[in-house]
């Protein structure tokens, strides 16, 4: 389900990507836009093959099985890795384009168009200034976190797939356990509610911190807008770490025991776990070093250091939580 959630909006990027370079085919590469048609086939075939073969333990041509999905593995990291470096790419242009002249831009812009494939004869034609154009290239932009969720997604399938190649499963040592869910049952409707009301809190201050700290001028409305940010990060991260504490707790007081059984889908949960952990821990560590380096001291460093040392704490008790669990043998 989240593959084909990913899946469809990486299909709505390609599409706005398809439309943007379209307006410049006069003087772009024809590769800019078969690229996209391309990786759209590749994702429609993809999510199909995931869907259908996700569950198989495959037992003939284990070497032939094992190169293919191999293969589909490195290209999927490969469309990430493309997908990450556009992004950066087009991040770093635009803060870019805000510094400096017209132009000098237009001619920094003219230097990169010759390496990528256009004429330099025709860059002025390559502006991108019609409102349909402008929607394709926000939108294909915006979209980019989808394609590249999409991408470690089918990634982590493909490699589970792989390790279960040849595997024989032994359907007696283990009991099945059914989850049996109910909205209104003790306290998942509490737990859906409080979630629901985070999200969409975190949602609307996202918006109003992106509006004050891109469109006002004033230095005022800037710092109030990093203020409310802060805070509301740090209430939240607070929450979730007494919250991932109680339940490591918890399971203190449970008899359950602890499945020690080689599992290459729990295995490669914990990998991706801390993982991805590690690039949170050195985005703080480094927040921290630039903080206390810096003067003069302020509230807004201040709010700064302290949601970075919360977001150390509250990835050390979230995975320590989620782990535990994951280790944990059903009732």
């Amino acid at each position: 389900g989240g593959l084909i959630l990913f899946a469809i909006f990486s299909l709505v990027m390609d599409v706005f990507k398809i439309g943007y370079y379209s307006s410049f085919y006069s003087c772009l590469s024809a590769i800019k836009i078969i690229y996209p048609i391309v990786q759209a086939i590749f994702v429609v075939v993809q999510t199909y093959f995931l869907w259908v073969s996700a569950k198989d333990c495959i037992h003939v041509h284990l070497n032939v099985t094992r190169c293919g999905l191999m293969l589909t593995l490195t290209t999927n990291l490969a469309v990430w890795m493309s997908a990450v470096t556009d992004e950066s790419v087009h991040k770093s242009h635009s803060k870019l384009k805000k510094n400096m002249t017209e132009e000098i831009f237009r001619w920094l812009l003219k230097e990169r168009s010759q390496r990528v494939g256009m004429r330099s004869s025709s860059v002025e034609e390559c502006n991108c200034n019609s409102q349909i154009c402008q929607i394709f290239k926000n939108g294909y932009f915006w979209l980019y976190p989808f394609n590249i969720e999409y991408s470690l997604f089918a990634s982590a399938m493909v490699y589970v797939m792989w390790k279960n190649v040849g595997r024989f499963i032994d359907h007696h040592s283990h009991h099945i356990q059914r989850l049996k869910f109910r909205l209104f049952r003790r306290t998942f409707f509490v737990g859906i509610m409080l979630g629901l009301i985070i999200l969409v809190s975190g949602l609307g201050v996202l918006i109003l911190y992106e509006v004050q700290v891109n469109s006002s001028t004033e230095s005022s409305k800037k710092s109030q807008a990093l203020t409310m940010y802060y805070i509301f990060n740090i209430v939240c991260l607070s929450l979730m770490s007494l919250v991932c504490i109680g339940g490591s707790v918890i399971y203190r007081f449970d008899k359950r025991d602890m499945d020690r059984h080689k599992n290459p889908t729990r295995t490669l949960d914990v990998a991706l776990l801390m993982g991805a952990a590690l690039g949170q821990y050195a985005i703080s560590y480094y927040s921290i070093v630039a903080i206390v380096a810096s003067t003069p001291r302020d509230a807004i460093s201040a709010l700064n250091l302290t949601y970075a040392l919360l977001m150390i704490a509250q990835h050390t008790f979230q995975n320590v939580f989620i782990i535990e669990g994951l280790h944990r043998q059903p009732p």
